[in-house]
């Protein structure tokens, strides 16, 4: 270990007792976007926290909640974004909670509160990190950093496209540290390079001005049949999916790719002890599972029609939708997908089936042998002792797109978190442990930024 970076863990870890209680601080007030519950607040909490380290503010308004912007001149011209959200999922159930979500408690070595981990405790990493490097280099960081905190992720960062496009000089950068971050099960660094688009629609039939009689059924039109006949057209017994030109931009992995999917644990049984299934699709175990994630996908996510309640009621539907999204690779574009959809909907005869855009993000993957992946990796093995673990791309979707692809830029992840922080879900928490390991990575992270 160097003797600036034994200084730089030498002030995380004194500085530690600050850091907790700036992460409880943003944890007691409430941000919850799903229904804007003290969000805008929660953004002014963290414009002062920002002001704080020193950082120069700017809070910009979009056609939801404010970004918070923080800026900071280091050394070098080159500059490392780091993007977080300061909105929370809703904390219910409330009565699975062990103490209130907003209320912080440690207790057994860990920061109990909603969004302890996702994604309050990794805004304070990010700060901790750079009052670290700063302090060991005498004052002044080797890079310069632009902070962004948006209000909206939670629900899908649907003004976060725009925000980018509108900001460009703002925000420009050569590097992003992304939210989320941290360990997997061995121990290891666990980051995946990028994320997989997404178009999410919702398809619609109306046959009738109201439900009729089911005595009628033999001369009266079912709106459910005839959407289920419309979603039949989609995709096959091999899940192959049916729509013309689907998969003529869907790109494969590439020969890094797979080298990368090799090193992949058999995720098998793990996912038969998560979810309880049986048998996977195809058939599939080990590590064709892993490559799977380059299958573009088209789910129905629940169908809506007719009587539903206790008993039955014999009724035939005049009304029926669905909402569907369709997981895209590197290259699928949702607007090309969108049209294509359409398309396919009139030449099956479904013209009566409207079909509504509900939200759409891109897909993105940052390189494995770029310069940023290289040094997060590396910075990696010294903090936690074991060769990092690099996932080509996630099975989800993230607003990483809307600043990747505009600004040019490689994004990476590194933080505070494992497997079991259970966010999203009742009892939210963060190992301190982990808190002090990955503010280590994230200062190693900004500490070699500049020589890239």
């Amino acid at each position: 270990m160097t003797t600036i970076t034994h200084s730089i863990d030498s002030h995380i870890q004194a500085n530690l007792e600050r850091s907790l209680a700036e992460i409880s601080t943003l944890c007691a007030q409430p941000s919850v976007s799903a229904r804007s519950e003290g969000v805008r607040e929660c953004s002014a909490i963290v414009e002062t926290l920002f002001q704080q380290y020193g950082l120069r503010t700017q809070i910009v308004e979009t056609g939801g909640q404010p970004v918070v912007l923080g800026f900071l001149e280091g050394a070098s011209p080159r500059r490392l974004m780091c993007y977080n959200h300061y909105d929370v999922q809703p904390p219910e159930p409330l009565d699975k909670w062990t103490t209130p979500p907003f209320t912080p408690t440690i207790r057994d070595g860990a920061l109990y509160a909603r969004g302890a981990r996702d994604d309050k405790g990794e805004i304070v990493c990010r700060l901790a990190a750079i009052d670290a490097v700063r302090d060991a280099h005498g004052g002044t960081l080797p890079c310069s950093i632009v902070m962004v905190a948006e209000g909206e992720e939670e629900i899908g960062s649907p003004h976060m496209k725009d925000f980018v496009l509108q900001n460009l000089a703002l925000l420009r950068c050569d590097g992003a540290i992304w939210e989320e971050g941290g360990t997997d099960e061995s121990g290891r660094h666990r980051m995946p390079l990028g994320a997989r688009g997404i178009l999410a629609v919702e398809l619609s039939v109306e046959t009738m001005a109201r439900d009729a009689h089911s005595g009628g059924a033999h001369i009266l039109p079912n709106a459910a049949w005839r959407l289920v006949r419309a979603l039949n057209t989609l995709k096959d017994g091999d899940e192959r999916i049916l729509i013309d030109g689907f998969y003529e931009r869907a790109w494969p992995p590439s020969d890094l790719d797979r080298q990368l999917l090799a090193l992949q644990p058999d995720p098998t049984e793990m996912l038969r002890a998560e979810t309880g299934v049986k048998t996977f699709l195809g058939g599939m175990s080990g590590p064709a599972l892993n490559k799977a994630v380059f299958n573009p996908t088209c789910t129905i996510e629940g169908i809506t029609t007719g009587y539903q309640g206790a008993g039955f009621k014999t009724v035939i539907p005049a009304r029926a939708s669905a909402k569907l999204d369709f997981r895209l690779v590197m290259e699928q574009d949702p607007e090309d997908i969108f049209a294509k959809l359409r398309r396919h909907l009139d030449a099956q005869g479904f013209e009566d089936v409207k079909a509504e855009w509900l939200g759409a993000m891109w897909p993105t993957k940052a390189a494995p042998d770029d310069p940023l992946v290289v040094l997060a990796t590396r910075a990696a093995e010294q903090v936690y002792g074991k060769p990092s673990s690099l996932i080509p791309t996630a099975g989800g979707s993230s607003p990483i797109y809307a600043f990747a692809r505009p600004l040019k830029i490689p994004v990476i992840t590194a933080g505070i978190g494992n497997m079991q922080n259970r966010q999203h879900a009742p009892d939210e928490f963060v190992r301190i442990t982990d808190f002090v390991s990955g503010t280590r990575h994230v200062a190693r992270i900004m500490e070699g930024f500049a020589g890239l």
